[in-house]
């Protein structure tokens, strides 16, 4: 190598280096330089699932899902595969998945191209055979109604969540050889909320399971609502991170992903509507 080019690139390394000692500054640049795909493709398998998910999902995620997966598949014979995805991604839409994101995603901009980098309904039934759809905690903070719903609003209200979910159910009908699986929202610890929005999650995700859900199609739940909660309002402390954080335990993680691994078996192998939506 000439002696001016070796010095360029040499020049050329130590600016890099410099610049990635800059806290922060690594984060920026993989942001720009290393963009994560509008939605990964799954490896070759007879069944394809899909999870969507933020933090919460990810613990669960973490506490051994694909190696339930894969003991499977070594045991029946199967080959099933799961994929995860953090959807929506936190740039350029914004860490946001409560019922308004997927309606908004999904629903308003349907079509095969993407939103905001985001993969649309139509992108993704594509390549996937069973999609699994969850909301992180906070959409459990659930505020008074006002008496004006508003679907197009994503503020945290009954009154808008309702219009949404039953927009977002008519457009996953749309897909009938793919299977659905809601995820019951993500609970709070006690500390995290008030009373009057606990209540209020319970009675939406309660109307999810007994209203909005409906035996014979293609859109079935796994219900993490009341594992969490034991059947009450809030996210029992001896399940989440600290009575402040509602993220899961390690340990409840683990036990959650074996459940949540349970159900989708279930459902993927047609007994959506027989077994128990919590995979107990």
């Amino acid at each position: 190598m000439r002696p001016r080019k070796r010095n360029i690139l040499l020049g050329s390394i130590l600016v890099l280096l410099v610049l990635l000692s800059v806290p922060g500054l690594y984060l920026v640049l993989k942001h720009f330089l290393i963009r994560e795909p509008v939605l990964k493709m799954p490896p070759k398998a007879d069944v394809k699932v899909l999870f969507l998910h933020h933090s919460t999902g990810k613990n669960i995620w973490d506490g051994g899902v694909t190696e339930h997966f894969k003991e499977h598949n070594k045991l029946s014979g199967k080959n099933y595969a799961i994929v995860e995805q953090a959807f929506p991604k936190s740039s350029p839409y914004g860490w946001h998945n409560y019922p308004y994101d997927y309606y908004n995603i999904w629903v308003k901009h349907a079509g095969k191209e993407a939103y905001m980098r985001e993969p649309t309904l139509e992108m993704i039934t594509e390549h996937y055979d069973v999609v699994v759809i969850k909301h992180c905690f906070p959409v459990s903070d659930i505020l008074p109604d006002t008496g004006n719903p508003d679907i197009n609003s994503p503020e945290k209200k009954l009154e808008n969540y309702k219009p949404q979910y039953l927009a977002l159910k008519q457009k996953l009908s749309e897909f009938p050889d793919t299977k659905f699986i809601l995820w019951t929202g993500a609970a709070l610890v006690e500390n995290s909320t008030s009373e009057g929005n606990a209540q209020r999650a319970k009675e939406f995700f309660d109307w999810v399971k007994n209203v909005w859900d409906d035996p014979g199609d293609n859109v079935f739940i796994w219900d993490l609502w009341t594992i969490e909660t034991g059947g009450g309002i809030y996210m029992k402390e001896d399940k989440a991170v600290s009575a402040t954080n509602s993220h899961p335990n390690s340990e409840f993680s683990e036990r959650a992903a074996l459940l949540f691994f349970r159900r989708t078996i279930d459902v993927i192998e047609g007994r959506g509507d027989s077994g128990n939506i919590t995979g107990e």
